[in-house]
């Protein structure tokens, strides 16, 4: 399961309202090959569901993550801070051994 905090929560509907995304669209949450550490977190709004993805919800928030990163998110929280030392959503996952300084790159 993939789950997110209160805060993360306020600003993904905040950011789908900006964004003019109805309630069709749902989070997706991936990874990617890249970034300093080898894998690299992905987060967008999208609203086509894929024959292998899995499904989740949160604190109202649909997250759909594909078959493949769900292997590396297993268990992660989503986070949101706006705090001096930096804004922006961010992953806790604990299946990551090693993350870059900014945190958007793991290894496993």
């Amino acid at each position: 399961m993939i789950t997110v905090t209160d805060k993360a929560k306020d600003k993904l509907v905040t950011l789908r309202s900006e964004g003019k995304y109805d309630e069709n669209y749902f989070v997706r949450v991936g990874v990617e090959g890249g970034g300093c550490s080898g894998l690299s977190y992905k987060l967008d709004f999208d609203n086509a569901m894929k024959p292998d993805d899995k499904v989740f919800e949160d604190k109202g928030i649909k997250i759909v993550v594909d078959k493949k990163s769900f292997l590396y998110l297993l268990g992660t929280e989503l986070e949101f801070t706006d705090g001096l030392n930096g804004k922006g959503f961010q992953f806790n996952n604990p299946n990551a051994t090693r993350t870059c300084g900014c945190g958007e790159s793991f290894a496993v």
